[in-house]
């Protein structure tokens, strides 16, 4: 279902942007899957609201000096690296200081020409072939720059209410998995964006919940402790990769479904290993299981891969 309306100016196109920015991390064009994301991040936290926003502006305009079309940036693909990199800054130094405002800001701008990179990379080389998306990438690299170089400003991350028995906490992972997507540990801000996904399309919905399922699942298959996986830590990537994989890169058919699956194992499997060596994981699993996915893909009889 789409919901989008067509732009009639720049400042028209500017405003889509911001709002289509944090749909775009799930793959979505649609304001009111936006505007439910943006709700999450205030329920947690206005700071992080005000910062996801932000660097949702840094991103769009960081696109924009690099001449992705205002089009482009309407479509919220220049902005939802720069959502998850506020969402980045408000985990790592909270939003009691000003400074956090800036790096969001900064830290959107600086996905713009990483973005830049990536993209083409993937569509200047030989990798074209494969139609490999640039993804959460952007964020990634940008986030962990702004984590090694601010150790020394980092506060403690709050830890959410979230059930210690084991039952209660496999359930709550359902929806915290898809609220860590963008790096929020609460329950209400997981059902919001869950509504919003559903909103854009009930396969997306559908697709959400599988991943944020099987990957619960198979992190306690491995060991991983219970506060873990209650609180998404362990199922996030799962998500995105169920999305990826199910109705997005590829034609959505019985057969991408299935060929989803062992793919948001394979996700819960490096999430749980990137944990274990101690390692920021933000969404690499996804991005790194979902590149070797849709390359695979290219090459299986009957290409699953869009035209």
């Amino acid at each position: 279902m789409s919901t989008t309306v067509q732009p009639v100016n720049a400042w028209a196109q500017w405003g889509q942007g911001i709002i289509h920015g944090p749909s775009q991390i799930f793959f979505q064009k649609n304001w009111v899957t936006g505007v439910l994301i943006y709700a999450a991040f205030f329920v947690a936290d206005w700071r992080l609201g005000i910062l996801g926003i932000i660097g949702c502006l840094g991103g769009c305009l960081g696109g924009w000096l690099l001449r992705f079309t205002l089009e482009n940036v309407a479509t919220g693909m220049q902005g939802f690296c720069g959502t998850l990199v506020g969402s980045a800054v408000y985990l790592a130094l909270g939003g009691q200081e000003w400074y956090c405002y800036l790096l969001a800001l900064g830290g959107g701008l600086l996905t713009g020409p990483v973005t830049w990179v990536i993209n083409a990379l993937f569509t200047k080389t030989e990798l074209a072939k494969f139609k490999l998306p640039y993804t959460t990438a952007p964020f990634c690299i940008v986030a962990t720059i702004i984590a090694v170089s601010t150790l020394r400003l980092a506060v403690p991350s709050s830890k959410g209410n979230m059930p210690t028995e084991t039952v209660p906490a496999l359930v709550a992972s359902l929806l915290t998995n898809v609220s860590q997507v963008v790096l929020i540990d609460n329950l209400w801000s997981g059902a919001l964006i869950l509504l919003g996904l559903f909103v854009a399309g009930w396969r997306v919905g559908c697709a959400a919940l599988m991943g944020s399922g099987l990957g619960t699942l198979v992190a306690w298959i491995m060991g991983e402790s219970v506060s873990e996986i209650g609180n998404g830590l362990a199922g996030y990537s799962g998500v995105l990769t169920a999305i990826a994989l199910s109705c997005t890169f590829l034609v959505s058919t019985k057969g991408s479904w299935l060929y989803a699956l062992p793919w948001v194992v394979v996700t819960a499997v490096v999430t749980v290993l990137m944990h274990n060596l101690g390692l920021d994981t933000y969404t690499w699993p996804y991005i790194l299981t979902t590149w070797v996915a849709l390359v695979f893909a290219f090459y299986i009889k009957g290409n699953l891969q869009k035209p």
